[in-house]
């Protein structure tokens, strides 16, 4: 049996598609008809946040259905793996050990005869102490002046989590210090992120485990010959305005970063899993050492939540698990995240790498092709923006659309009644999408009769609603490894590899050869198709080269 007829036998995925032809037409106004108690019953709440996933098109036995299938799926067993620091991620032979990064000091996990935590928390300890030298003006430029900007450059989970966790905790930064993150390697984001900014007073962080990543290499470059124009040229300077995020030491040295000054961190910790690790250092630079504990405090208490919690009051699997059951069997393209908190803005991009780079994959852990439907499109805006915008689709298209809403019960800059006025929407939205409005209501409103069919809000949309007290380090780290264990369970359902990223490499591997055709005085002997061949010839001549 392959492994795709495996999850299709599974007794539970048979079970699942005879249940779901069965319910399928029913309406969410009926189920909460039969059950008036469904909005309070259907709720589960750990690591700070809770959960209501009552408006969801699922009943009791579906909720049974989806965990005996987590269950012959083998998630459970998976999960404890994960946990183990066994070499989960098959393609590449490595460890997946983000949970690591977040265990407090005591713990211990030996993995090929080392203790990850004993690694973490000694870099830990060299980031706050570096931290705090800059944080407090201790560390200084090479003339002599106290850093007043940090910019970190890097790209894709050297980048997201780092501007993502920054947006999100502004509130606690230190105003003092400007924070610009670089990752384009369109030379415009180099330009206006340092426009304003004074070499004597600026700091960079390059974050790159390798230390050649293209974009950000080019970036680095760049930044250092920025830097030098404005310090007189003297290389000594570069050591007093760049530190690295790397495990590279040959060329951090090579560059003219002091190794002192390099944070590393290791094979097991994945891009889109690295904001708690030595990548986070920007933030740890923003809130300072004890504010990023906090958040690592709130990764941890999710992570535990995830391991020990029976999957009925589970968060993560539940919504693993609803995902699942839309997209496989609903045919759900794509999921919304609208969190309800301007800080927040950036947490839909950073959810785009976390899931669609992690389940966006076409074959199984055996490398056989899957014949059902892995990963959805994540995408979102901070509300209320997006409410006049493509909130119209999600009520009135053909598509079906789930949404988390995500809202904080008090708000970091309270203004007037803005906050319950904001907070009303949250409550509103997940309402109208469940409910809609009938026919018979639109007429009760004296709509005339041709316009009523324009009026009508079919319902049926299901949403998650999740609540936290207020947006906090640890509450953010609870948040984030909410969604990272939801993308496990997955991704352990569809028996992939939620840990590689293969069609990352392709486009820059190809990039590469390009490059010196682009830049080649003679006419280049192109090999490529006629279209790339094309479109370089045409690029050339415009440039004129």
């Amino acid at each position: 049996m392959t492994e795709s007829s495996a999850l299709r036998r599974a007794p539970a995925w048979t079970q699942l598609q005879e249940h779901y032809e069965k319910i399928r037409g029913t309406h969410l106004r009926d189920l909460f008809a039969a059950d008036p108690e469904r909005g309070e019953r259907l709720v589960a709440e750990g690591a700070g946040l809770y959960l209501d996933f009552s408006k969801n098109r699922i009943t009791d036995e579906t909720l049974m259905l989806l965990g005996g299938l987590a269950q012959q799926r083998g998630v459970f067993e998976r999960r404890e793996a994960m946990f183990a620091g066994e070499h989960i991620n098959v393609s590449e032979d490595r460890a997946v050990l983000h949970v690591a990064l977040r265990m407090p000091r005591e713990r211990s996990l030996v993995v090929d005869g080392e203790d990850v935590v004993k690694q973490v928390h000694e870099t830990l300890d060299r980031m706050a102490a570096f931290c705090e030298r800059v944080r407090s003006g201790g560390w200084r430029g090479h003339t002599g002046k106290p850093i007043r900007a940090v910019v970190n450059i890097g790209i894709g989970g050297s980048d997201l989590g780092p501007v993502m966790a920054y947006e999100a905790l502004k509130h606690y930064s230190q105003r003092e210090i400007a924070f610009r993150f670089v990752s384009n390697v369109d030379g415009t984001d180099f330009a206006e992120k340092t426009r304003d900014l004074d070499p004597e007073t600026t700091l960079f962080a390059i974050s790159s485990k390798t230390f050649t990543t293209l974009e950000t290499m080019t970036n680095a470059r760049t930044a250092r010959e920025w830097s030098l124009a404005g310090l007189g040229g003297d290389e000594d300077a570069v050591a007093k305005h760049f530190v690295a995020v790397s495990t590279n030491a040959d060329e951090v040295s090579k560059f003219g970063i002091d190794t002192e000054n390099m944070f590393g961190f290791w094979e097991w910790v994945g891009g889109r899993y690295s904001m708690d690790s030595a990548i986070g250092l920007s933030t740890m630079l923003a809130i300072g050492p004890a504010r990023f504990a906090e958040m690592l405090a709130g990764f941890h208490a999710m992570d535990e939540h995830f391991r020990e919690t029976p999957t009925a009051a589970n968060l993560p699997l539940i919504m693993g698990l609803l995902s699942v059951w839309y997209a496989d069997f609903f045919g759900a393209e794509t999921q919304a995240v609208l969190p309800y908190d301007q800080y927040l803005h950036r947490f839909p991009a950073y959810l785009q790498q976390l899931t669609m780079e992690s389940n966006g994959k076409h074959v199984m852990l055996d490398g056989a092709h899957v014949d059902y439907d892995t990963g959805q499109v994540y995408w979102g805006e901070p509300g209320t923006n997006g409410q006049h915008s493509f909130y119209q689709l999600i009520h009135q298209g053909t598509r079906l659309i789930p949404c988390d809403f995500i809202g904080f019960a008090s708000s970091l800059n309270p203004l007037g009644n803005h906050h319950d006025i904001l907070m009303s929407n949250v409550f509103a939205q997940g309402e109208a999408l469940a409910f809609g409005k009938t026919p018979e209501q639109v007429r009760e409103e004296g709509t005339a009769e041709a316009v009523v069919p324009h009026r009508v809000m079919e319902g049926n949309r299901p949403s998650n609603t999740i609540l936290a007290e207020r947006l906090t380090p640890a509450t953010l780290g609870s948040l984030v490894a909410l969604y990272e264990h939801s993308t496990f369970t997955q991704g352990a359902i569809w028996g992939i590899d939620s840990f590689d990223q293969w069609g990352v490499e392709l486009g820059k591997v190809l990039a590469v050869a390009i490059i010196p055709e682009l830049e080649s005085e003679a006419e280049p002997e192109l090999r490529h198709d006629s279209s790339t061949n094309a479109l370089i010839r045409r690029y050339r001549s415009q440039r004129g080269a």
